[in-house]
């Protein structure tokens, strides 16, 4: 039976396992959407602009642990899908992107809607294909999804010209399996490095663990919360990897970096043997990389041998899948015995004690942080949350406690504003039963608002939690500390009605201006559990986020919420100047 190339295309995507394509049609894919209008086991999502296909397919992928699938038309399509490539790109997602392409003949002749797909993409995907022969589709298929989720995990974009999707053969052979010989992640590490991290970590008296995003993209949760309790080390996560290690736990001294906890940022700097596990050393952790973790050595564990050393030096390098080298290091430490660390546990204490995310509350003003933990609260915990960027990510982030992984989903690397709704309407499409809320500002809930029209089409009923405190809350936040209040373009003077906007896309919506009004508006949002709820929530424009390092500035110099000065350490333990 012959078969033209849109159709070989989609019986591909459904051998690969593919479930749900994130998508908007065009001239060069309208073979491939034809294809997809004749079978029912893909179900194609309709989004009103190609960045939110981009970035639910990535929610999707990260709720899921399942590859995201993207398929845009040529020229305009691919650049929109751009932003959200790239973020699947800097946090490590697995997805594959199709794109349409003008016909081959006309590839470089400046036709309509062409633009140099493979080109664009290149910096901000992990590897990118152009087929030019319709018996390559199916091998190419098959490479991009081993390739978008094995090692670290990555986008991977497809460009197929218009005429390889009309063109007809033979119906080919899928290959259950494939070996590219060109690449082969390395999974299992090497043997004589995990016995020099033994060796480290047995003799450490002032050990931590530094677990990343790898940690819940490689399925190590469970090695890592095995091997923390083996050791009784103190433990911290990147904002990417929370929920790896539950925050609820003893162990867990809260996030690190930036906006880090105090007792968290302060262990990392006094810390004598750090275990970096999935964790790629940027900027937001190690602020100022000349005082880092001074005294510290470092043994570091990654799938990436290009991460390893590439910000910090380390004393140990371990490549490998974090969960096959923590099942190594688990059975390698059974019968060893650490060095005592209650001195160091005893300092800890003593860090703790300053409750670094204590907040004052204000008289007839909602706090930001209030707002999270009701949301805590009132959801028990057990809700996918994603977020956009700014303050209210923040914020999300230290009084939200995730306990398990895929739970916490929000754009860590690239930053993207807009990332949240798309993103929460792709967890939904992954766990429908599941709640999920969209932690956002009046900022960045604006730059993917169309979605909301999806989201009504497709029944993906998200709840909304828009802090809404009319500003640009980060921009704002960093113009108050270090350009002297001068609040250039970080205030929105012409704001919509949220409500009215949420009606008019069909779903249903909420203003909070009152703290007593907080706790039975979100009860209220979480029992309407077939409809999309968008809380408006008034918070303190004022309030900004801390701790926070500045920039420049060492893990052991924050600044703290009530407080003009950094905080600081001395030999003796604790002193708040």
């Amino acid at each position: 039976m012959k078969l033209n190339g849109a159709q070989i295309l989609v019986n591909s995507l459904h051998r690969e396992g593919v479930d749900h394509i994130f998508g908007y049609p065009g001239g060069a894919v309208l073979h491939i959407y034809d294809a997809l209008d004749s079978q029912d086991d893909i179900m194609h999502i309709l989004v009103r602009h190609e960045q939110g296909a981009a970035h639910a397919a990535d929610g999707y992928a990260r709720a899921s642990g399942k590859p995201g699938v993207v398929l845009v038309t040529s020229g305009p399509g691919i650049t929109n899908a751009v932003t959200g490539i790239a973020t699947a790109y800097m946090d490590s997602i697995p997805m594959v992107v199709i794109s349409g392409q003008v016909p081959s003949p006309l590839i470089g002749n400046d036709a309509f809607q062409e633009v140099d797909a493979v080109g664009i993409t290149r910096s901000c995907v992990k590897h990118n294909f152009l087929i030019k022969d319709i018996n390559k589709i199916s091998s190419t298929i098959k490479k991009a999804f081993h390739i978008a989720t094995t090692g670290r995990p990555g986008p991977v974009l497809i460009d197929i010209p218009k005429d390889i999707t009309i063109a007809q053969v033979d119906e080919p052979t899928y290959a259950d399996t494939i070996d590219m010989r060109s690449y082969q992640p390395v999974v299992k590490g090497d043997s004589g490095q995990i016995s020099k991290a033994v060796d480290l970590i047995i003799g450490a008296k002032q050990p931590i663990i530094y677990a990343g995003g790898g940690c819940v993209i490689g399925n190590a949760y469970q090695e890592l919360r095995e091997f923390t309790r083996q050791l009784n080390f103190p433990i911290t996560q990147t904002l990417m990897g929370l929920g790896a290690y539950p925050a609820n736990d003893e162990l867990f001294l809260g996030m690190l970096g930036m906006h880090g906890t105090y007792e968290a940022n302060m262990a990392m700097h006094d810390s004598d043997c750090v275990i970096a596990l999935g964790a790629r050393f940027d900027d937001r952790i190690t602020a100022n990389i000349d005082k880092f973790c001074p005294t510290a050595k470092i043994i570091h564990i990654d799938i990436d041998p290009s991460s390893i050393g590439k910000n910090v030096a380390v004393d140990v390098a371990i490549v490998g899948e974090v969960k096959m080298v923590l099942q190594d290091l688990i059975s390698a430490l059974k019968d060893k015995k650490t060095a005592d660390i209650s001195t160091w546990w005893s300092l800890i204490a003593k860090w703790r004690s300053v409750d670094s995310l204590a907040y004052k509350t204000k008289e007839g003003v909602i706090k930001p942080q209030t707002v999270i933990e009701t949301l805590y609260e009132i959801t028990k915990g057990k809700a996918i949350v994603t977020s956009d960027v700014g303050q209210h990510q923040m914020w999300a982030a230290q009084y939200y406690h995730f306990d398990e992984p895929r739970r916490w989903i929000n754009s860590g690397g690239l930053g993207t504003m807009g990332f949240g709704l798309p993103a929460a309407m792709g967890a939904k499409l992954a766990f429908p039963d599941m709640d999920v809320a969209c932690v956002t500002g009046e900022g960045s809930i604006q730059m993917m608002t169309q979605e909301l029209s999806t989201m009504l089409q497709y029944n993906t009923p998200v709840k909304i939690i828009n802090l809404n405190n009319g500003y640009l809350g980060m921009v704002r936040q960093w113009q108050e500390f270090f350009y002297e209040k001068r609040y250039a373009m970080s205030y929105m003077e012409a704001l919509p009605d949220f409500v009215k906007l949420s009606e008019s896309y069909g779903h249903i919506g909420i203003k909070v201006e009152k703290e007593d009004d907080l706790k039975p508006a979100i009860i209220e949002a979480f029992k309407q559990k077939d409809r999309t709820v968008f809380l408006d929530i008034l918070t303190d424009p004022s309030e900004n986020v801390f701790p926070m390092i500045p920039s420049g500035a060492g893990h052991n110099e924050m600044l703290l919420a009530g407080r003009d000065k950094m905080a600081s350490t001395n030999d003796e333990g604790l002193n708040l100047v």
